[in-house]
């Protein structure tokens, strides 16, 4: 365990000082107490601390599941009356500019050496090399970025209006296991047994949903777009690793504010467009229900601080359980606002794809662990079984031994 290495000193007063020193035996007790009374303080340290990330774990679960689960269900609830899903990932992503103010605004509260906001973002801007964010930088790094964050949206958000909600989130958890297959083929990762069954259970659970609602066009497209969602969403994660690396808070703040701008400059084009061609087309600027675009928009923000930042205060295994999770609560809200039939096919899907994903939550050196947990388990049994024999030995003699002198004294 990690607290047991880690050094509690402890101070002793004057008083105790100036006693006489105690005997050997006496100081050896005295010095296991204090050795004790050590490892229990740094275990309840620690358990603290523990108990203290789980709680935030939990808190961080239910806010990834209700934003994830009630950003899907209000984009539904939106299309009713607003027709145009591209027009509203352009809007939902402009809302990206506000990571990076927070993340200072975060940065002022809890950092103990201020900065001003012009030197933090020099400071960030060294994640896209040495010469910062140049316009060069922009186009080669930020831009492609921005192209996928913009496609997966789009296409999950015009997913949405083909089939339900809880294909859509349960079909979407199917990019974990793209990213662990690109990882392998590009990345050169680590190759696990495990993960390739998880990646099976996906793409079996893709092809029952499908089945499910007997390969209907509709369906089929719809299920089309969410594979093709969750493809951009694996890609996206793969090359930032492959061309970007790990960024720290504050760069991961910037980029997403980055890809906002882009979003304003390059993407504001096509929206009008589609206004003009009446692809995406509304009659009247007051028809817009401008709450339920703001309503879907901070609900994608917060999921996104959350699954970009929670990991400071919690385990990253647990940010993903929120993901797995909005599928049921998809799934009871379908079951009381729309006519899914949930059949069996539809439910063997629904687990397959669950219990795949739960798989890609299994770290790389799971397998040791059950080793070497195993292997202490069978070391135990075979420590108690001579134990329990030696008992029984042990007590046959002594059992013979205490009946003799009782014969003797009868006999007298």
């Amino acid at each position: 365990m990690d607290f047991l290495s880690k050094p509690c000193v402890f101070f002793s007063s004057g008083d105790e000082r100036s006693r006489e020193s105690p005997a050997p035996a006496e100081a050896q007790m005295q010095a296991g107490a204090e050795g004790s009374g050590r490892v229990s303080r740094c275990c309840w340290k620690c358990s603290v601390t523990q108990l203290k990330k789980i709680f935030w774990g939990v808190a961080v679960v239910l806010g990834v599941c209700s934003s994830w689960s009630g950003s899907t269900q209000l984009a539904k609830l939106t299309f009713k009356k607003f027709d145009a899903p591209f027009t509203l990932t352009w809007f939902a992503t402009n809302w990206n500019f506000l990571f990076f103010p927070l993340y200072y605004l975060g940065h002022v509260f809890k950092s103990a050496e201020k900065q001003s906001p012009k030197q933090r973002y020099r400071e960030c801007c060294r994640f896209f090399g040495d010469n910062g964010l140049t316009l060069k930088v922009f186009f080669t790094k930020a831009a492609p970025f921005g192209v996928l964050w913009t496609l997966t949206n789009y296409l999950y958000l015009h997913a949405i209006k083909k089939i339900n909600t809880t294909d859509v989130s349960v079909l979407f958890c199917c990019n974990k296991a793209f990213v662990f297959l690109l990882s392998w083929i590009v990345l050169r990762d680590r190759f696990m047994g495990v993960r390739i069954v998880a990646a099976i259970f996906a793409i079996a659970g893709i092809v029952m949903m499908t089945y499910a609602d007997g390969f209907h066009s509709h369906s089929v497209i719809g299920i089309a777009l969410v594979v093709g969602s969750a493809s951009m969403s694996a890609l996206y994660k793969v090359l930032f690793k492959l061309l970007l690396g790990s960024a720290k808070f504050g760069e991961a703040a910037l980029f997403l504010s980055v890809l906002a701008v882009f979003n304003v400059l390059f993407v504001t084009c096509i929206p009008v467009i589609l206004y003009f061609t009446k692809v995406e087309y509304w009659s009247s600027f007051d028809i817009i229900p401008w709450g339920n675009l703001c309503g879907f928009s901070i609900l994608l923000l917060t999921f996104n601080i959350l699954l970009n930042f929670g990991i400071a205060i919690t385990y990253p295994t647990l940010i993903s359980l929120g993901i797995v999770l909005s599928v049921p609560v998809n799934a009871v809200v379908d079951h009381y606002t729309s006519e899914i039939v949930f059949n069996s096919v539809r439910v063997i899907a629904i687990i397959i794809i669950g219990l795949g994903f739960l798989l890609l939550l299994l770290p790389e050196e799971w397998d040791v662990w059950v080793i070497k947990l195993l292997t202490r388990l069978k070391v135990r049994k075979k420590e108690e079984i001579p134990e329990g024999n030696g008992d029984i030995a042990s007590g046959l003699p002594n059992k013979s031994r205490r009946t003799r002198p009782s014969m003797s004294s009868f006999a007298h």
